[in-house]
C-alpha cells in the first residue's frame, strides 16, 4: 500500500506526527519553488508555511490521487500569484568580501534570477517547474492544465529568450 495514503488517513485522524513526516518530506522541494517565485527567503518561506497550512485546512475534502506534490505545489502557485513581487537588482559591492569563485558564482545566480525575471509567468513556470523543481513535462502538463506540447514549446521559447538574455549580459561583462 503507498506510504502517502496511510499517511493521508492518519492526517485525517489528526495525528500530529503524520503531519510533522509529511511537512518534513515535502517541504523543501515546497520551499525551493516559493524561493523561485519571490526572490525572498523570509517570504518564500512564509509562502511555504502558507502552503501547507491550506493543504491542511482543505485535507478534509482533499481527494488523495497519489501526487501530494502536485497538489502543494497548485497551492503555492496561487500563493505566488498573488505575490506582488519586486525586482531590484543587486550589486556586487552589497556583498561582503567573498572569494572571487564565490563572487563569480553569485554573479552568475544573479544573472540567472534577472533572467528568468524577463520571462512572461506563463514561460517562467514551465522553467522552474523543469529544471528547477525537475519535474517531468508531463507531469508539468498535468499541473498547469495543458497538453504536453504547449508545455514543450513553452520551454523551446523560454530557453529561446533565456540564452539571448544571458548572451546579452556575457556580451556586456
Amino acid at each position: 500500500m503507498d506510504q502517502d495514503f496511510l499517511l493521508m488517513g492518519k492526517m485525517r485522524r489528526g495525528e500530529e506526527e503524520a503531519m510533522e513526516l509529511f511537512v518534513r518530506k515535502y517541504y523543501p522541494r515546497v520551499l525551493k519553488y516559493c524561493s523561485f517565485h519571490s526572490g525572498d527567503k523570509q517570504r518564500a518561506e512564509d509562502l511555504a508555511q502558507e502552503t501547507f497550512l491550506r493543504f491542511f485546512r482543505a485535507l478534509a475534502g482533499y481527494s488523495y490521487q497519489g501526487k501530494n506534490l502536485n497538489y502543494l505545489y497548485t497551492i503555492a502557485r496561487n500563493l505566488c500569484a498573488d505575490i506582488h513581487r519586486e525586482t531590484r537588482e543587486m550589486s556586487v559591492e552589497e556583498f561582503p568580501e567573498l572569494g572571487e569563485e564565490k563572487t563569480a558564482e553569485i554573479e552568475e545566480r544573479i544573472a540567472v534570477k534577472s533572467a528568468l525575471a524577463k520571462l512572461p509567468d506563463e514561460l517562467k513556470e514551465v522553467v522552474i517547474l523543469r529544471f528547477f523543481q525537475e519535474m517531468r513535462v508531463k507531469e508539468i502538463a498535468k499541473l498547469l492544465g495543458i497538453g504536453v506540447p504547449s508545455v514543450k514549446y513553452r520551454l523551446k521559447k523560454a530557453l529561446a529568450v533565456l540564452e539571448q538574455v544571458l548572451g546579452e549580459k556575457e556580451k556586456k561583462g
